[in-house]
């Protein structure tokens, strides 16, 4: 099956992946869209009921909303206490979490078939019922600056954290998911309230569901409940639109930032803006990824670690959003080896946009991505993950097969071609330790 392109009012559809499990997307006359894949023979499923609003959404005055939703909706609805929504969970056995994303928010359970209309009914009531308690606001802002501070501990998350504000300056992109302290300490309870107002709406919410999983059961399940808290799902909305997919450049001239820390361990992050998520190049950047940082057969693996013994842990990477995207090699190592460090990473990069790699790592790559794909798909929540982000992003469903054939046509030449573009980027140079700016001076 090749992939979909879902209409965004469409009222139903309903194809065949792979493997045999049947996909069904339904989206109600008040915008709520629902998508189901119905795994045969499956005895769990996993839920989720996501909106398309992450940090870079917020706006003056709201900057730290999002995570603190995140937390909030948890704490209690006008029926429920926050022990009476664990409770919920633990009686049948199951787990609930939460993510806040740059671009989406999600509230996700994995449960037993046989209890999803408790999962559906309490993650319901939690999204629209909330009732954001002045109390419980206060003591989760207290809880939400430790996990920060927690955060500012570990210097790999600060490295990156600071790497994608260098790189994505000026873009809402490049602003912390968590949020920062500041933010944090000066929202108030009415800006997240209104946040919730503004943003937990029929025409942003996005169901998904994987498993053990009936499509026409979870549909009355979902409607019972939005009903119930006094959602009028006659009222026609139209589904909150697809955000644009095209590369933002940012005007960030190249950035070099060391935060000196008294600590044993530099962390060095270089690289540039990347691939947007929906970039067709994203295929050749994957194999690129684990030619050159993705596993312990990498070229960097190999040279820094292996050969020379100068890093425990060092790869690379591409995130991409809808309209920006961060390419980077990392590598943690001692402060005295980081200018080697540097370069053998600059060096490795520049050999493939020079050299390309060969007909070998390339089979390697597109084994080690296929059978990684293959098991990581056998999960529920993979599968619920994957209908929530095709819903979300840009409304294009990628069948596995479909993907698998993607990799397939992937040339020795788009890898390169990969390659030479992120080489001829102006690089950025983060790094948390006890280093001196003046150890990046020769790759300026």
């Amino acid at each position: 099956m090749a992939s979909v392109q879902f209409q965004l009012e469409q009222p139903e559809l309903e194809f065949t992946a792979s493997g045999g499990s049947k996909v069904r997307r339904t989206v109600l006359p008040c915008g709520v869209r629902v998508l189901t894949e119905t795994v045969p023979g499956a005895q769990s499923a996993s839920v989720s009921f996501s909106v398309a609003v992450g940090s870079r959404d917020e706006v003056n005055g709201h900057f730290g909303s999002t995570h603190f939703l995140e937390h909030l909706l948890f704490k209690g609805t006008k029926t429920r206490s926050a022990l009476d929504i664990a409770i919920a969970f633990d009686s049948v056995g199951g787990a609930s979490n939460a993510l806040t994303g740059k671009e989406h928010t999600s509230y996700y359970a994995r449960v037993q078939d046989k209890a999803i209309p408790v999962a559906v009914e309490v993650i319901a009531d939690m999204l629209t019922s909330s009732v954001i308690d002045a109390k419980e606001f206060e003591n989760e802002r207290t809880v939400i600056l430790e996990e920060l501070a927690m955060n500012d501990d570990d210097p790999q998350d600060v490295v990156h954290e600071e790497f994608f504000a260098a790189v994505l300056a000026g873009h809402p992109l490049g602003r912390p998911i968590g949020g920062t302290a500041e933010t944090i300490n000066a929202v108030d309870r009415n800006a997240v309230w209104e946040h919730y107002q503004e943003n937990y709406r029929p025409q942003d919410l996005v169901i998904t569901a994987a498993g053990g999983v009936d499509h026409s059961s979870l549909i009355q399940l979902v409607s019972e409940n939005l009903e119930k808290a006094g959602w009028d799902l006659a009222a026609q909305a139209t589904p909150r639109s697809w955000r644009n997919q095209i590369l933002n450049p940012t005007a960030a001239a190249r950035t070099i930032k060391v935060i000196n820390r008294p600590i044993a361990q530099a962390n060095l992050v270089l690289g540039n803006q990347g691939l947007v998520a929906s970039d067709s190049r994203r295929y050749a950047m994957s194999i690129l990824n684990t030619v050159l940082g993705g596993g312990m057969s990498s070229r960097l693996f190999q040279e820094i670690r292996e050969k020379r013994g100068l890093a425990y842990s060092v790869y690379s990477f591409n995130q991409g959003y809808s309209d920006g995207a961060v390419f980077g090699l990392y590598a943690g190592c001692s402060p005295a080896k980081a200018k080697e460090v540097i370069k053998l990473m600059l060096e490795e990069l520049g050999k493939v946009a020079s050299d390309g790699i060969s007909t070998e790592e390339l089979a390697l790559a597109k084994g080690n991505i296929s059978g990684g794909l293959a098991l990581k798909f056998e999960s529920s929540q993979a599968k619920m993950s994957r209908l929530s982000s095709a819903e979300l992003s840009d409304g294009e469903f990628n069948d596995l097969d479909e993907v698998f054939k993607r990799y397939e046509a992937v040339s020795l030449e788009d890898v390169q071609q990969v390659a030479k573009a992120m080489f001829e980027f102006e690089h950025s140079f983060v790094a948390v330790g006890e280093l001196q700016e003046n150890v990046f001076d020769e790759f300026i």
